[in-house]
């Protein structure tokens, strides 16, 4: 069932409403597998065809069933319903279950009571072809036949149309299943995990990179391999969590619609549980049957465990398939799990968890969140900082020396906070395009950013509405203009230190505040031996009455003070270029 929208029709007077569904929750047409959408089924031949890769099958084999546009036909189809039943007795289900290969265009229906046992669209787009996977079942019927309904618009549809029939393979004997017998509870493991083996014999995800989780505590780990017979995969996950570590498969670096894997501490042992993740709210906890050969390990505050899952399970991604790897951690009580502590870890790129066995990377930060530190670093701590100090101590240097009409100390000043400007609002705009809105959980530091931000629209407005030098009001301008500046400038400094704590921009703890300081220090030194200077200065000009005395001392002392002032601006831009690499570098290697 099929497109959405409602048709009102007027029967013997009444209105009766007949509905469509877009989203393919159809398991009301399971069965005869007719839409409701109160028309007849299309005559025409279906434009339509459905194959399979096997004519043969043995119990527990899987068969991809493909539905396409016929290579004749140049069309589409809006919704499908695919289901198996007995050849030899066309009224009764097959058994099995399908496993999707597609997530975002197909989803799994629970037809009778059988979960799996049917497969549909996910939304009313065009389609010109989809596949997914039949897995038969122990005891299966001799004969299989899959049956498809196919919706090209609300009113054109063929029902039941019939695909390709596949038969038992004679003399097969039952395949071993991959799911040995279930243990009652998780077994303790006797040692820690060791990273021997990553790259060539296992896939590990680690942070920091590199760590050894046999012998480092503050390692983060997550390492997966494929068993020999090539039906599971062997998980195992290890960090310092004082409630819980987890594992997330994500067809995106987006938190929602993901397979979840938890391990939880509920104070004396360690609950492992898969899990449903459907969007940015708190995971729905799945039923053990999903995994086996569970095992833990809780030792000086850090959380391990290990379990296996069937590659291709109903109900949960299939592993031969590409992910996102997210690795989280938080708080539990008494089993009920909190909000992560940190931005989960998560991969670099997508893996296929099959795959062949590699050492991969990944990031706690992500890039649209560096980039916007990095740009609020660079305009407040490089330029505004240079325009500010240049505009307070070089406003006399250059005396006689324009550019493009206006004096040079200005036009540098100007320059440098219409760059600040024009970066501060870039920056400001990416935590809400990542974010998709406000963020609740980052304290102060969007309001104080806020702030900044207002004051950074309003200093260039005042700037070009300014009276004339001489003006009377121009005391005016320059106090609200300093004002306006030096709050702009503390608040700024104030959303450093908090930004620099913040869970998806994480720098060492000790590390920032500390450099941060280190700065400030930097531009008050820098400030205060130029106004110990121009105040030595003055005192030196005041002791003589001879004019000709003065001129001479005040050619000589300009000229001393030209050097000093050019040096000290050198090894101020060059201070603050250090520290802003150092910031840069720290968050490139989040």
């Amino acid at each position: 069932m099929w497109p959405s929208y409602f048709l009102l029709a007027a029967v013997t007077g009444n209105m009766h409403l007949v509905k469509g569904y877009s989203n393919g929750k159809v398991t009301a047409a399971c069965g005869d597998m007719v839409p409701q959408h109160g028309y007849e089924p299309s005559p025409d031949p279906p434009p339509y065809s459905i194959t399979v890769d096997k004519s043969t099958f043995s119990p527990g084999d899987n068969i991809t069933v493909f539905l396409k546009v016929a290579s004749s036909h140049s069309t589409f189809f809006k919704g499908f319903l695919i289901e198996t039943w007995d050849a030899g007795s066309p009224e009764v289900p097959a058994g099995g279950f399908f496993i999707l290969t597609d997530p975002h265009q197909s989803q799994l229906l629970k037809c009778g009571q059988a979960e799996g046992s049917g497969v549909s669209h996910k939304s009313s787009a065009k389609k010109t072809h989809i596949q997914a996977v039949w897995q038969s079942p122990k005891n299966p019927p001799q004969r299989v036949q899959f049956l498809v309904t196919v919706v090209h618009e609300y009113k054109v549809y063929w029902v039941r149309i019939a695909g390709p029939v596949v038969s038992l393979r004679e003399g097969t004997a039952l395949p071993v299943t991959a799911v040995p017998a279930q243990t009652t509870s998780p077994t303790a493991l006797s040692a820690p995990f060791s990273s021997e083996g990553c790259s060539h014999g296992k896939s590990c995800l680690r942070d920091p990179v590199g760590c050894q989780p046999e012998s480092d505590p503050h390692c983060f780990f997550l390492s997966f391999t494929t068993d020999e017979a090539g039906w599971s995969v062997m998980f195992e996950l290890s960090g310092p969590a004082e409630g819980y570590i987890s594992l997330a498969l994500s067809l995106d670096k987006w938190m929602g619609n993901d397979d979840a894997y938890l391990c939880i501490n509920d104070g004396s042992s360690i609950i492992i549980r898969p899990a449903y993740v459907p969007g940015r709210t708190h995971p729905e906890l799945a039923t053990e049957k999903d995994i086996w050969g569970q095992a833990w390990r809780l030792a000086d505050g850090v959380i391990q465990c290990r379990f296996h899952r069937n590659i291709i399970q109903p109900n949960r991604f299939n592993l031969n398939q590409s992910y996102f790897l997210f690795l989280a951690h938080g708080r539990s009580d008494q089993g009920f799990i909190h909000r992560h502590d940190r931005q989960p870890l998560i991969s670099t790129n997508q893996i296929v968890i099959t795959g062949h066995p590699q050492d991969l990377s990944g990031s706690r930060s992500p890039l649209l969140i560096k980039f916007h530190g990095m740009l609020m670093l660079t305009a407040w701590m490089w330029m505004v900082s240079t325009a500010i100090f240049i505009a307070r101590h070089y406003k006399h240097l250059w005396p006689n020396t324009n550019l493009l009409g206006q004096r040079l100390w200005f036009q540098l000043h100007r320059t440098m906070m219409v760059l600040a400007v024009v970066l501060t609002g870039a920056a400001f705009a990416l935590p809400f395009i990542y974010r998709r809105g406000w963020s609740k959980h980052a304290g102060s530091h969007p309001y104080i950013g806020c702030a900044v931000m207002a004051l950074c629209v309003i200093q260039p407005i005042m700037a070009m509405l300014r009276p004339a030098p001489e003006a009377p009001r121009r005391i005016i301008f320059n106090w609200l203009h300093f004002g306006a500046g030096t709050a702009g400038q503390i608040l700024a400094v104030v959303c450093m230190f908090l930004g620099a704590s913040q869970q998806a921009l994480l720098l060492a703890s000790l590390w920032s505040p500390a450099m941060l300081t280190g700065w400030l220090c930097w531009i008050a030194l820098a400030d205060m031996l130029l106004l110990i200077q121009s105040c030595r200065l003055r005192s030196r000009g005041n002791k003589s009455d001879d004019k000709d005395i003065l001129f001479a001392q005040s050619e000589r002392q300009y000229g001393e003070n030209s050097q000093l002032k050019k040096m000290v601006l050198v090894v101020f831009l060059i201070g603050n270029t250090g520290f802003l690499a150092a910031f840069i570098n720290a968050i490139r290697s989040l």
